[in-house]
Order: structure tokens, then C-alpha cells, then sequence
């Protein structure tokens, strides 16, 4: 970067530190499977088990623990819940007021200490919320409702602002993006090591207070690496951020006020493409009709169907192995384990979704800027839209076949669409919609597909109640609502077609030739 802007290596460290970050705190609520193991054994909600008589795999009698079952779902369905509803407000916060208090604030949630009293013990615990999760007694297992939420909504807000590094790396944008979703999904491996831990002899209680004393490392990054507002696309000259040496902030507006009179600088240079990524709208597209147009609505409804059907499989993934295993506590283990190991791949999986969408941008042919890079960009899309609801119904069968050993190829089809669906929601966003907006709209959306994924604890009830434990037909009943978001590519289609003939009509060369200058400003 020309002009004392950041350099590669600062980039790099901003990007590598920010993957650290996501893939160590920022999606853990997603490894609950492994959790569920371990809290299981300690004997949380065990009163809720009663005397059966059902055989297990030495002919010894089982008791009904589907109570217990339903109570660890509704955690999971209310910690899930607000790590999507939540992201609403956070959007706006993060929109309104920048990075850097963003950031504070999720360090606030994450950190915060509880205020409780510790059965047998006569003073107050102060303990961190990470903590809650293991509350000393299985007597204060209700303790995990609010743990659960809070680290989710903290999670989600160290999400929504690293996805901004993206912008640092122009054609590589989004696969960027897409990375560190697909680092969310693979944090979700962290619970896997705990298990393991704990199984090895280490205090559970003791694992959760380190990763809790782990915050300062959000501190850390938020000050240095971070930007103090956002990061602007594309970049302005010399843009720079974060703390150096002296301790002022390096951020664009600090580099504003150091500019010299006179001096062309990043103020001739737009923060946001002069055309917006979706292509057609003026900049100043209100927020209110981005919400309203048919783009994001569908958009909504392709992210709500696929996420009900991942948060249904984690959230009765544990019965659904033990019914399937008919009890063998060793078999639930090996398969949970292999289903927390999956999720380590999240990371790997989810760049190839921004390969696609980054596939244009290749190559020798000049890419092709303002409202032809937007088409470009939403025409992409489409085939990475149609492919994530692919995989998910490829993983929504193979969760409908009632045989273990098929639950392998269920654990990696399903880490694939997912690293798919979060990094692609991101991703589509970003393109299809003004800059300014991504925070509100990316909050929305989620909250959206929020309030349908709490169909998730009916569904458990529909199981352990009706249908006796058996989640056949909720699986299949789950493939025909996924055929639902294949819509979306349809309409997103569609929507360039209409484009294209508008820049045709218009006198734009929707193709220019090797070599040839693109304008930088198409007439509407």
C-alpha cells in the first residue's frame, strides 16, 4: 500500500488472527452434540429420566430419559434462537457506531461475570458466563439457558465484523467472507475437545474459565487489528487502521485529517462503488426497499428452510444416535466424535463456495467494473444459491435413513452445506445490496430464520411424543420443505435477465472485449 497504508503483512496478520478468533470462540454453540455428552454423564437433567422398560444392548433395562432429551433441545433451540434474532439489533449496532463498539460490546456479553450463589457455599460466585456452562451442581442446570445465549449473541457479533476483512483483499473478497464463516462452522469442533478432555480427567469447569480468561484476545485484535468505524470497499488510497506506536487510530478518517489541503486523496475516492453491488439502485437505496423487494425475501426463505433443517439435526443429533445405536453408550460416543470431527473441515469446505462466486474475477480478460462487475457478481451467485440447496437435500436424505453407519456420509454432507449456507448468505448479501446496509440486513436475515428455526423444538416434541422417539417422517416431511429454497436461484436469476436487458436498453456493452477500457460510469 502506497503512502504509509497498511501493508500485506498487516492484512495478512488482521486475517489470520481474525480466523483464530472465529474458529476458537466465535460458533461453539453448534458443537452442543459433544456438550450434551459430557453434561449427560454429570448427570444434568437427570431427574428428569424415569424407570422403562426398554432393553439395552446387554439385556439390562433402560430408563426413559426423553424429558431429559426435550430439556437439552430447548437449550439449544433458545441459545440457536438468539444467536440469530440478536443479530438484528447487533447489525444496527454495528451499522450505527463502527467496529470497534461492536466489538466492545461482545467482549462485554462474553466476559460478563454472573452473580449467583453456589449450593453449600455461603458467599456469591463471580464467575464469567463461559463458567455458567458448568454451574459447580447439576442442580443449577437451568444456569445453561442463559450461558448458552450469551455466548451466542457475543459469537455472532466477532462474526459480523470480521467478515469486513474481506474488503481488505479486493478480488478475493469473497471468498474471504466465505472462509471465515466456514471458520464459524469449524469452532463448533471446540466442544469435541473438550469431550475429550473430560474424558481424559480435566474439570469441565476449569476448561470454561480458561477459554473465558481467553477474551483478552478480542481486546487485543479490536485495538490493533481492527478498524475503528468499518473498512470501505473498494479501499481508498493508503487506507490504514487499528493503533500504531504513538496511539492514534490509523483509520480512514484519521488519515482524512492528516491529508494536506488540496491534496487528491481518499475524499475524490468513494468508500462504496459508484453503482452498488446489487447493480441498478442508486446508493442511496433505502433500507426499507432492500427489505421489501423480492431479492431478499426469497433470499430469507432459502437461508430459513436449509438452517431449520441443520439446527433440527444438532439439536437431536445425541437421541437420534442413541436410538439408533439402541443405547450403546460407546457407539454414541465414536459417532458424536466423528460428527464434532467433521465440523473441523468447515474451515476447508466453505472457500469453495467463494470460488464460485469469485470465478469471474479470474482470469485474463479485464474484469469488468460499476454496474457490469455488479451483474457479474449477482450472476455468480446464482449457481452457488443452487448449489448449497443441492448438498442440503443430499444431507437431508441421508438423515432420513434410519441406519448408523450411513450417518458418516450424513456428517459430511452436512458440514458442506452448511459451510455453504452461512458463508453464501454472507457472501449474497454483500453483492446483491448496498454496502451500508449489509449489518442491518445481514441482522434481519438471520432473525428472520431465527423465528422459523424455533419450529425446531415442536418438531422434537412431534418425535418424542406421536411418533415414539422415531424421526422418519419429520426427516422426510424436512426434504420437501428444503425444495422450497431452490426457488431463490430461480429468482435471483431472473433478476439479471432483467438487468442485463435494462443496461442493453440503456447502451451498455454487457461484454467488452479483451482489451478494451470498461467505463467507470454507466448511464442509466
Amino acid at each position: 500500500m502506497a503512502g504509509g497504508g497498511a501493508g500485506l503483512a498487516k492484512r495478512l496478520g488482521t486475517l489470520l488472527s481474525g480466523l483464530l478468533e472465529c474458529g476458537a470462540f466465535c460458533g461453539i454453540i453448534f458443537g452442543w452434540a459433544s456438550l450434551v455428552f459430557v453434561l449427560k454423564d454429570l448427570g444434568y437433567f437427570e431427574e428428569l429420566c424415569e424407570p422403562a422398560a426398554t432393553s439395552g444392548p446387554n439385556h439390562t433395562m433402560l430408563p426413559d430419559c426423553s424429558r431429559q432429551d426435550e430439556q437439552f433441545s430447548l437449550v439449544f433451540t433458545i441459545g440457536s434462537f438468539m444467536n440469530n434474532f440478536m443479530t438484528f439489533p447487533m447489525g444496527f449496532i454495528f451499522d450505527r457506531f463502527g467496529t470497534a463498539v461492536a466489538r466492545l460490546v461482545a467482549m462485554w456479553v462474553r466476559p460478563r461475570r454472573h452473580q449467583g450463589t453456589r449450593p453449600g457455599v455461603g458467599r456469591p460466585s463471580r464467575d464469567p458466563p463461559l463458567s455458567l456452562l458448568t454451574p459447580v451442581s447439576p442442580e443449577l442446570a437451568v444456569l445453561l439457558f442463559p450461558a448458552m445465549s450469551m455466548l451466542s449473541v457475543g459469537g455472532i457479533l466477532l462474526i459480523l465484523t470480521n467478515m469486513q476483512v474481506g474488503n481488505l483483499f479486493g478480488k478475493y473478497r469473497s471468498i474471504i467472507i466465505t472462509l471465515y464463516n466456514g471458520a464459524f462452522d469449524s469452532s463448533s469442533a471446540i466442544f469435541l475437545i473438550i469431550k475429550v478432555l473430560y474424558e481424559h480427567g480435566l474439570s469441565l469447569r476449569a476448561m470454561f474459565l480458561f477459554m473465558a480468561a481467553c477474551s483478552a484476545w478480542h481486546l487485543l485484535r479490536t485495538l490493533f487489528l481492527m478498524p475503528r468505524t468499518r473498512i470501505p470497499y473498494p479501499l481508498p488510497p493508503a487506507y490504514d487502521y487499528g493503533l500504531r506506536c504513538p496511539g492514534r487510530s490509523q483509520s480512514y478518517r484519521t488519515y482524512e485529517e492528516k491529508r494536506p489541503p488540496g491534496e487528491a486523496g481518499p475524499e475524490e475516492t468513494p468508500l462504496e462503488p459508484t453503482t452498488p453491488r446489487g447493480g441498478g439502485d442508486p446508493p442511496g437505496m433505502p433500507f426499507g426497499a432492500c427489505v421489501r423487494s423480492g431479492l431478499f425475501a426469497w433470499h430469507v426463505a432459502w437461508l430459513s428452510v436449509m438452517q431449520l433443517r441443520h439446527y433440527l439435526f444438532i439439536g437431536t443429533l445425541n437421541p437420534l444416535l442413541d436410538h439408533l445405536a439402541r443405547g450403546d453408550p460407546h457407539l454414541v460416543s465414536t459417532y458424536t466424535n466423528a460428527f464434532a470431527f467433521t465440523q473441523l473441515c468447515g474451515v476447508l469446505c466453505a472457500p469453495w463456495n467463494g470460488l464460485i462466486l469469485d470465478r469471474h474475477k479470474r482470469g485474463k480478460a479485464p474484469r469488468p467494473e460499476g454496474a457490469l462487475g455488479a451483474l457479474a457478481d449477482l450472476r455468480a451467485s446464482v449457481l452457488s444459491l443452487a448449489v448449497t440447496v443441492a448438498q442440503c437435500l443430499l444431507f437431508s436424505v441421508c438423515a432420513a435413513v434410519p441406519v448408523l453407519p450411513v450417518q458418516f456420509a450424513t456428517f459430511v454432507l452436512q458440514v458442506l452445506s452448511r459451510s455453504f449456507l452461512y458463508g453464501g448468505n454472507a457472501a449474497f448479501l454483500a453483492i446483491a445490496f448496498p454496502p451500508q446496509h449489509f449489518g442491518k440486513l445481514y441482522g434481519l436475515a438471520m432473525a428472520l430464520s431465527a423465528l422459523v428455526a424455533l419450529l425446531q423444538y415442536p418438531c422434537v416434541t412431534l418425535v418424542r411424543g406421536p411418533l415414539h422417539g422415531d424421526p422418519f417422517y419429520v426427516n422426510v416431511g424436512l426434504i420437501a420443505v428444503v425444495l422450497v429454497a431452490f426457488v431463490s436461484p430461480v429468482v435471483v436469476a431472473r433478476e439479471c435477465r432483467r438487468r442485463a436487458k435494462e443496461l442493453g436498453a440503456a447502451g451498455t456493452p454487457l461484454a467488452a472485449p479483451p482489451g478494451a477500457e470498461t467505463p467507470d460510469e454507466v448511464p442509466r
